[in-house]
């Protein structure tokens, strides 16, 4: 059996569990895009990401606060660690859910269930923080079943139950399937997981491709033969801005330049070397799109993915003008295991190699705001959200 733990709004329980008066009221947290809202604010209509206009007059009366990512990080160490106190196998999928494998602890920690009752209380004693819990026999069923149960909830997925549980349930439910998927399958009358069951895989494939087909057709059917793993590295490293409105161009390549300088610092500190550059865009619509990019050897150099993410962003320009922008994030992936590095004939003497060991040192002794980019001088990029290590 499988565990899917998974704190319930993250950013705005640590709030409202270290400032007494904001429990049972509505809290936002974030600048001018909303992080994290809590569920008495998610009850007005309140998501992620909105902007905070939009946010409050949805729910005026929320308590809006800035992000404290140090507190964020020291509450998410805090409930891993009670993640491994329970069982040494933890995959953790980002900095406030995990999965959890306890299938042989039955003997001396008792069924499932009985764990997960236990972890949630544990969180709950050394955190101070709500925590919903999915148990199944597959990671699919488990997260499913933790985002069914929420917020603070357990919800046990029996074996033997699990299509009867699975199939009523709407496609959004499936991985993968997004607005525009969902779009697609509604148009057909294909509104819940068991709709999807009675459909065969060949005319899902036809309907959505081959991967997404064959997907979407093993999931209906709760395949999923994935165990949990321990020690996997991240399959790509980014970071994003959110921007407002009226950024000019200008400013917009200035925002990106410290994306990349940000991204780039974790390749070198994590040794990963990457070929795929992905820029990320939300418009002012708030639709989004992306452009991506493979070199022909990886690299972790500032200057090398700085020009392509720049070239990206250059190609989506009138894009850009024609609906106005408000997010930019830039992505690297391919990542090598090791940071190795192909050299190239004729050899030369490195150049950005050491402009960017010396600027790293820096930033790793002072902090990142000691050096910057002359055209971010008096802006301020929003701060880099509590990350899993790379």
């Amino acid at each position: 059996m499988i565990l899917h733990a998974d704190l319930d709004s993250f950013y705005a329980s640590v709030e409202q569990r270290d400032d007494p008066a904001l429990r049972g009221r509505p809290v936002l947290v974030g600048g001018g895009v909303v992080l994290a809202a809590s569920y008495e604010a998610k009850a007005h209509g309140v998501r992620t990401p909105m902007s905070l206009g939009r946010a409050r007059a949805l729910c005026p009366w929320a308590v809006v606060v800035p992000p404290r990512m140090s507190a964020y990080s020291a509450a998410s160490r805090a409930v891993f660690e009670v993640f491994r106190d329970t069982t040494p196998i933890v995959e953790p999928i980002s900095i406030d859910e995990a999965f959890l494998d306890v299938d042989g602890l039955r003997r001396i920690r008792g069924t499932a269930e009985e764990i997960a009752r236990q972890l949630r209380a544990d969180v709950r004693a050394r955190t101070g923080l709500p925590i919903t819990v999915g148990v199944a026999r597959t990671k699919f069923l488990a997260k499913v079943a933790s985002g069914v149960g929420k917020p603070d909830g357990l919800l046990v997925v029996p074996p033997g139950g699990e299509l009867a549980f699975l199939h009523p349930l709407p496609v959004e439910k499936l991985w993968g399937v997004g607005p525009v998927t969902a779009a697609r399958l509604r148009e057909r009358q294909i509104h819940t997981v068991g709709h999807v069951a009675r459909i065969g895989e060949a005319a899902l494939v036809a309907m959505l491709g081959g991967g997404a087909g064959r997907h979407l057709h093993a999931l209906a059917h709760n395949r999923d033969p994935r165990g949990v793993e321990t020690g996997r590295r991240r399959g790509s490293i980014g970071a994003q801005s959110a921007l407002s409105r009226s950024l000019s161009y200008t400013e917009v390549e200035a925002t990106l330049g410290a994306l990349v300088d940000r991204v780039t610092h974790r390749m070198r500190r994590a040794h990963r070397a990457g070929r795929t550059i992905t820029l990320r865009l939300r418009f002012g619509d708030f639709t989004r799109a992306t452009r991506s990019r493979s070199l022909l050897k990886a690299t972790m150099r500032t200057g090398e993915i700085l020009r392509v993410a720049g070239e990206l962003l250059h190609e989506a320009a009138p894009l850009i003008a024609e609906r106005g922008l408000t997010l930019v994030g830039v992505a690297v992936s391919n990542l090598d295991s090791e940071g190795a590095v192909q050299l190239e004939l004729p050899f030369e003497a490195p150049r950005d190699d050491g402009l960017d060991a010396a600027v790293d040192r820096v930033r790793d002794r002072f902090g990142s705001a000691a050096l910057q980019r002359a055209a971010m001088v008096g802006r301020e990029l929003h701060p880099s959200v509590p990350l899993l290590s790379d």
